[in-house]
Formats: structure tokens, C-alpha cells, sequence
């Protein structure tokens, strides 16, 4: 599973001018399942994102997680995070997963972030979204955690 972290000091998701998810303080997670990605992927991410230190601490050291801060999260399906752009002017979505499985996937995500964190808000599946934050830093973290490697940790996409 794909995933970009913003550090947001409020973000929201609009869908036909209406808002449909808000948070002040937190992380703004846009992710995207791929081919092959199980619940054992989304549940890597998710152990990832929660524990990530990445707020400021008294010192200024970014030594705290969304869960130490008692940060919201806004939760947005992305799949155009598995772009593939090496080749010609066109991306190519190819390692995106199937929209049903993208959806599942992302209905399992939300459900888990939703048991583990007590402030979880979520756009909408396949619409037209309109995403409005507030980077704060700005901190832009991306994840990546390959199918079949859920065991392992999340790295940075390289």
C-alpha cells in the first residue's frame, strides 16, 4: 500500500461543495492500495502512520506521533498514488489496485484507523474530491509498504 502523510494544522474533503470530512491538528493520509496488498499491508501502514514521529515535541524535535498529540486524521483513497510516469506524457495506473479491491481495501483501512485512533474523518470512495489543508512545517511524509513485505516496516518511497 501507497501512502502520503501531510502534517496538517486543519485539512477537509469537499465532494459536490459539500464537506464531507474536517480535522484541525493532525495528519492528512491520502493512500492507495495496489495489486496483491492484503489486510496485512493495510495494517502495517496503519501500526506505521499511528506510531510515526513526526510533531514537535517542547524542544521543537520531531519526537511525537499523531496519537501522543491527540491529532485527527483525514483518511482519502488516492489511487492515482500508483502512477507511473517513466514512460511517455501519459501515467499509467496499472499498479493501482482494482477499483473493488481499492475499495475494500480502503473500507478495511478506515474501519481499523477507526477501532486504534479515537479521531478519524475519511473522504469518499471513487468521487470527486476536493482536498483543502493547511501544511504545517510543511511535513510531507511518503510510505510504502510492498505487498508480500508486511512483516517488514514502511519505508519512504524511493
Amino acid at each position: 500500500m501507497l501512502s502520503v502523510l501531510q502534517r496538517v494544522s486543519e485539512a477537509s474533503v469537499s465532494v459536490a461543495g459539500q464537506v464531507i470530512g474536517e480535522i484541525n491538528h493532525g495528519l492528512l493520509v491520502l493512500v492507495c492500495a495496489e495489486h496483491g496488498d492484503s489486510t496485512a499491508e493495510a495494517d502495517a501502514l496503519l501500526a506505521k502512520i499511528l506510531k510515526l514521529r513526526i510533531f514537535s515535541d517542547e524542544n521543537g524535535r520531531m519526537n511525537r506521533s499523531v496519537q501522543d498529540v491527540a491529532g485527527g486524521l483525514l483518511i482519502v483513497s488516492q489511487f492515482t498514488l500508483a502512477a507511473d510516469a517513466r514512460k511517455g506524457n501519459r501515467p499509467s495506473f496499472t499498479a493501482a489496485a482494482s477499483p473493488e479491491h481499492g475499495r475494500a481495501m480502503y473500507e478495511y483501512f478506515l474501519a481499523r484507523a477507526r477501532q486504534l485512533h479515537p479521531m478519524v474523518e475519511a473522504g469518499e470512495f471513487a468521487a470527486n474530491m476536493q482536498v483543502a489543508l493547511v501544511n504545517d512545517g510543511p511535513v510531507t511524509i511518503p510510505l510504502h509498504i510492498a505487498a508480500g513485505s508486511a512483516s517488514g516496516t514502511a519505508k519512504g518511497r524511493q
